[in-house]
């Protein structure tokens, strides 16, 4: 008996939970859109998927320049980098600069000690002095016998063989000669000063070291920050217009414009000018290298630098623009959601797209100046549902609702439905 009086009441709570759950059903049933016919069975009217009017954020499509953007990975390149090294041997004696410091070409770097130089020179001197005195010891001989060969008092080889040293003293003259300009572009070389302008790095050697003119190291690197150049990559596909407005370019001694941004594309580190496309195209990567220059002024560029760089190609004026938030993808192809101002009903436009530029897009056909577009809930739209705009702060629509509108508008509504 008790057995029977258990199934009994589990049936009975079973039967229970099936009624209710078939009135909520019901219910739900009720308040649910018609399928056929698309209209809401609730208070809200026509909407989106939930039966009322859905929320939005519109802005109006515009009308703006936009420019035609290639974007490229780069590396800044110096325009010269240069390893200051001793062309003499010798022990140092003095470093003229700080690390880090900035020279322009000429100033000293360093000195060698210029004692064996100056030896050198004064040999060279002495020697030169020694070999004059011949030569012009020769030269009067030569003339005495020349007299006597006119007096018939000598022989003519006697003068030939004088007048042949007299040649030969006046050869090693030249040669002294030589060696006292060897001796002091050795002295010369004694100081070691900057063969181009820019940042000096880290010192190699300390002073009191013996330097080689074989040393790899060398005593310190100069590298040219401004200007410098920046070695980006684009698709060889890319190259034909870049080409194109080159020539053009060219004619009206105009160059295009290469913005460069930092790792993350975001902040702006310098603008500078195309300077030139290399011959031949990477046939491993199907890209082509181009050079660009800047005058980094504010050092922001530094050698060997990681940058993202955008190259203008062209400028389209007057076109129509929307935010890129606004565009969706989907079966349709490329789409927008557009807003009837009077109605508040969302119909879909396919959009053929242009260049973007920042955070808008150019629309080359599907959608006029002025035209209201979704930019912010359009994940619960579909085509003919009705709408409600509501103000993003700081991103208010030309066109759209003032501050406060919709919840106005909404406690009017829910005022009337109690009426």
């Amino acid at each position: 008996m008790k057995r029977t009086l258990l199934w009994a009441l589990a049936l009975g709570a079973v039967a229970a939970a099936a009624g209710a759950g078939y009135y909520f059903y019901q219910q739900r049933a009720a308040e649910a859109p018609d399928a056929r016919s698309g209209k809401a069975g609730g208070k809200g009217g026509k909407g989106g998927r939930g039966g009322g009017p859905v929320p939005v954020v519109a802005a109006p499509a515009a009308t703006a320049d936009v420019g035609v953007l290639l974007d490229g990975l780069g590396t800044v390149t110096p325009v010269a980098t240069v390893t200051v090294r001793s062309r003499v041997d010798g022990q140092l004696m003095k470093l003229a600069f700080k690390e880090g410091q900035v020279v322009r070409a000429g100033d000293l770097i360093a000195e060698i000690d210029p004692r064996p130089a100056q030896v050198q020179l004064a040999t060279a001197e002495g020697q030169l002095a020694r070999d004059q005195s011949l030569l012009r010891n020769a030269q009067l001989d030569v003339e005495r016998y020349r007299t006597l060969l006119k007096q018939d008092s000598i022989a003519r080889q006697q003068l030939d063989t004088q007048e042949a040293l007299v040649h030969q003293y006046q050869a090693t003259v030249k040669m002294d000669q030589a060696a006292i300009e060897n001796a002091r572009l050795q002295l010369a070389y004694s100081r070691i000063t900057a063969p181009v302008g820019g940042r000096l790095g880290l010192r190699q050697v300390d002073i009191g070291n013996i330097v080689r003119a074989g040393d790899a190291n060398g005593l310190v690197v100069i590298t040219q920050l401004q200007p410098t150049t920046v070695v980006f990559s684009i698709p060889e596909d890319s190259l034909p217009p870049v080409m194109k407005k080159i020539r053009e370019g060219e004619m009206r001694g105009e160059k295009l414009t290469v913005t460069a941004f930092d790792r993350t594309g975001k902040t702006q580190l310098a603008t500078g000018v195309l300077l030139t496309v290399d011959n031949q195209i990477d046939p491993a990567t199907g890209t082509v290298k181009l050079k660009a220059q800047f005058a980094n002024e504010d050092l922001a560029l530094f050698p060997n630098q990681f940058v993202n760089v955008r190259l203008l190609v062209d400028t389209r004026r007057g076109a129509t623009v929307v935010p890129a938030a606004a565009v969706q993808r989907g079966t349709p192809g490329t789409f927008v959601y557009t807003v009837d101002a009077d109605t508040k009903v969302v119909s879909v436009r396919r959009v053929r797209l242009g260049p973007a530029q920042g955070e808008t897009v150019a629309v080359e056909e599907g959608v006029a100046p002025g035209t209201l577009v979704v930019v912010d809930g359009a994940d619960r739209l579909r085509e003919g549902a009705v709408v409600e705009m509501v103000v993003r702060e700081n991103a208010a629509p030309k066109d759209g609702p003032r501050k406060g509108e919709g919840k106005r508008r909404r406690r009017e509504e829910a005022g009337a439905e109690k009426k």
